[in-house]
């Protein structure tokens, strides 16, 4: 295995760290949200991020899939204006980095009783502003969109487990209240060093 950038490695010793101190999910993503804040915050990864190809058309980057403690890094790298899916991650957390540029998070909540297939009712809750080094951290089947900024923007993903074409996904719509279930963005195996 070729070495990675020394954050990006400390990273990763770091989460496993806590993924076998912590007693639950809830709080081992709490502590990979902290650990988060300070990989998007490092330079060395936002000039590794600068040759990063382009995630548009629903992919994501995939750096690493820990085997022992089953959590996933993903990246996405968005074009200016970007608009972005409303969408949920079913059961898993997600800590979500900017590492750069600029991008919102909009956040919704179902309104609809849930009774009719295919359909649910959002209303828009809150839509936060993030900026390099800004950290959501989204819990399991929050309804969220990510929105990008006026530059590229790149973003730094990590998830409790990759629910990717491993587990159907909410896909939202607020034109015609549309959902349905998806498997979610195509992961494309890539390497940062």
């Amino acid at each position: 295995m070729s070495k990675h950038i020394p954050a990006f490695e400390k990273f990763i010793d770091d989460l496993r760290t806590a993924w076998k101190a912590l007693p639950d999910t809830e709080a081992r993503m709490t502590k990979g949200h902290q650990l988060l804040e300070e990989l998007v915050k490092d330079e060395s990864m936002r000039q590794a991020s600068k040759s990063w190809p382009s995630t548009e058309g629903r992919k994501n980057l995939l750096f690493h899939e820990d085997q022992e403690c089953g959590f996933a890094i993903n990246g996405v790298v968005r074009m200016p204006g970007r608009k972005g899916s409303i969408h949920d991650h079913a059961h898993a957390w997600t800590a979500y980095g900017i590492l750069d540029g600029s991008e919102s998070l909009e956040r919704f909540r179902r309104v609809d009783d849930r009774s009719k297939e295919g359909f649910a009712k959002l209303e828009l809750e809150s839509v936060t502003e993030g900026n390099a080094g800004k950290v959501d951290l989204v819990p399991p089947f929050d309804i969220h969109a990510e929105q990008g900024g006026p530059t590229r923007s790149v973003a730094v993903i990590l998830r409790s487990e990759r629910v990717a074409g491993k587990v159907l996904q909410g896909s939202y719509s607020t034109e015609g209240d549309l959902y349905r279930q998806i498997e979610g963005p195509t992961n494309i195996p890539y390497e940062i060093k």
